[in-house]
């Protein structure tokens, strides 16, 4: 009688922990994009130019390495609205460029898309509650896949590649937010600045990869 009870007092308690994790994560993850956008907005106003792929990617990984290193304390938060600032100002040059092409629709809809994408995954897992920890080996595969790809495309600039780069991201970070889902509501993500980050770059690269996309279908 004492072990049942025992064993439904930490069902219990598991139970509101994992939706604790999942709340912070949600809202810290709708903070962060509305900060990244509010960067993205003032890099645009000020039409900064965009900052270069190697200053892109030793701050991005910097600021990813300063996150993980301190997801455990306070300054984890800091490290996160660092990151995601960062990424909202590598973010305005790009829809400028975009904007000033006379294709904001395109940018409307790989908004939308990279949304109705986020939400129906989410969904997905958090409805039927099932275990994606299954793809741990594919989005291995995948990640070095997507690295040879595009350390190709860097040298051959090739459009047909570049495409199927973009499809390439789009799997792996759609792959990301099911893992990731998953891993909150099944107690295997205990920490919500770990797990937003991994949502933020997800969506970040969706959205991306859909500009890039739409934006070679439409010229």
């Amino acid at each position: 009688m004492q072990t049942q009870r025992f064993e439904t007092v930490s069902s219990t308690r598991s139970s509101v922990e994992i939706n604790k994790v999942l709340r912070n994560t949600y809202m810290l993850l709708a903070m962060t994009l509305a900060f990244s956008a509010a960067v993205a907005g003032v890099s645009m106003a000020l039409n900064l130019p965009y900052p270069g792929l190697i200053i892109t990617l030793v701050g991005f990984y910097g600021l990813l390495f300063l996150v993980n290193r301190t997801a455990n304390s306070a300054m984890g938060l800091v490290s996160v609205f660092a990151l995601t600032g960062f990424m909202g100002y590598t973010l305005g040059p790009i829809l400028n460029m975009y904007l000033g092409a006379g294709m904001g629709d395109v940018v409307l809809m790989a908004l939308g898309g990279t949304a109705l994408t986020f939400f129906g995954l989410s969904a997905y897992v958090l409805v039927t509650g099932k275990d994606m920890s299954f793809l741990g080996g594919m989005m291995m595969a995948g990640f070095w896949v997507i690295i040879a790809a595009f350390i190709a495309n860097i040298f051959l600039a090739i459009p047909a590649l570049s495409m199927a780069l973009s499809c390439l991201f789009i799997l792996f970070s759609s792959g990301a937010i099911l893992m990731q889902t998953s891993a909150i509501i099944h107690g295997g993500e205990t920490n919500y600045i770990n797990a937003t980050v991994t949502l933020f770059v997800s969506l970040y690269n969706i959205f991306l990869s859909l500009l890039s996309l739409l934006g070679m279908s439409d010229d």
